[in-house]
């Protein structure tokens, strides 16, 4: 019988088994992921991991690898105009530094985070086995015995769902989600430019949703771009001159001639949070305990939190040799993350609401409150140290740069 059964081999549930097993090594841990061993390979995305996941990183080993194709985001600008304007006034801009001039965020492309982290799995003992879903899950009392996909049956004393937004193991398990859609899609590529970012990130405002614009290594820069879903579902099906000629009325010309790459995807974009994020032998972490706006910037890096607090709880309670996958261990987990979570999933609701919009009341309004944050360096700091999770309150202490 295993002591620990994750399930999804995402850089949430790697950083989960990595994290317990580091700090546990006697502990059983194993991964399940549904995808094919390689595909992993074939993410063309990136990341905003912002500092406080660095020095989780950096606990487990993997700063050192992963950081030399990390962007520092150095500096971020906030506009709020109309697609057609000619000229986006500057609202507000961020610092990028935070405590000792440390970046609040890097920008990493996936596949560099999830081969160290596989790389890590490897190093500590963590089987990683592919190809496989959660077909039932049951709670024998002692453990939960996990059905999969091959028909093999798995005995584990705690069951971690790391399956993505969609959760089959959320759903198997009986708990529900508060869900909806924003009839918006977010289109992400990468796009080559003649002159350098220097570092530089970009959220344009704009009425369909927001054109956030995020530093790579290199004269390259990673796309989320809010569409309605039926416009973006068009641009992603376009020619690549067409999908350039939308792509440059957005972009402009600062930094020089532009080209996207051939990869680009939309996918839907919704609030979906998860009424418990736990049950008993379970524990829901990253997008299968909340599926949040892009807006912010913040969605993986919930699911770093959500590692952390969880790893802490279950190693603290084997310390104590209590049972990891009791609902009163796992309580804890659940009462350090909700309220955190349900503020940032009503925090991108309300801010794209308010945003992915035309109203000229509403527009005059927003702008004043973000000229008035960009007026206050006391407000900015609170903001920046914020989203960087650096922010002075007690959180778990891998996010703190220190060991379980």
């Amino acid at each position: 019988m295993l002591d620990v059964l994750v399930v999804g081999g995402g850089y949430v549930g790697l950083s989960a088994a990595v994290a317990i097993k580091q700090a546990a090594p006697h502990l059983a841990v194993e991964v399940v992921e549904a995808a094919p061993e390689d595909a992993w390979k074939k993410d063309p995305r990136a990341s905003a991991i912002i500092a406080a996941a660095t020095k989780m990183l950096d606990v487990f080993g993997l700063w050192d690898r992963i950081e030399p194709d990390a962007q520092p985001i150095n500096r971020m600008i906030v506009t709020d105009s109309k697609t057609s304007d000619p000229v986006r006034p500057v609202f507000l801009t961020f610092d990028g530094a935070v405590e000792d001039g440390q970046p609040f965020a890097h920008m990493i492309p996936n596949v560099s985070m999830v081969a160290a982290l596989r790389q890590a799995c490897e190093e500590r003992g963590i089987t990683i086995r592919h190809g496989l879903r959660a077909t039932g899950f049951r709670d024998t009392g002692p453990s939960a015995e996990l059905t999969l996909s091959d028909g093999s049956v798995v005995s584990s004393r705690l069951v971690i769902a790391c399956d993505g937004v969609r959760s089959k193991l959320r759903d198997l398990a009986g708990i529900k989600t508060v869900t909806w859609q924003y009839g918006q899609s977010g289109i992400v590529t990468t796009v080559e430019h003649e002159r350098p970012h220097d570092g530089v990130a970009e959220e344009h405002f704009l009425p369909a949703g927001p054109f956030a614009i995020l530093p790579l290594k290199g004269n390259r820069s990673s796309l989320v771009w809010t569409e309605r879903t039926d416009d973006a579902d068009r641009l992603v099906a376009s020619d690549d001159l067409l999908f350039e000629a939308e792509l440059e009325r957005r972009f402009g010309h600062k930094l020089g001639t532009i080209r996207a790459t051939p990869d680009r995807r939309a996918f839907p974009l919704g609030l979906t949070l998860a009424r418990a994020f736990i049950a008993p032998r379970l524990a829901l972490a990253g997008d299968a305990a909340h599926g949040i706006h892009p807006i912010s910037g913040q969605g993986l890096n919930l699911g770093f939190k959500d590692v952390a607090a969880l790893a802490e709880t279950i190693v603290e309670a084997d310390r104590l040799g209590l049972d990891i996958g009791s609902v009163n261990v796992l309580e804890r987990y659940q009462i350090w993350r909700r309220f955190d979570t349900f503020r940032m999933g009503v925090t991108t609701d309300v801010l794209n609401r308010l945003f992915s919009n035309d109203v000229t009341p509403i527009r005059v309004l927003r702008d004043f409150g973000l000229g008035v944050v960009d007026r206050i360096p006391g407000l900015k700091n609170y903001f920046i140290r914020e989203a960087a999770g650096t922010s002075g309150h007690a959180g778990p202490r891998l996010l703190g740069g220190q060991s379980i």
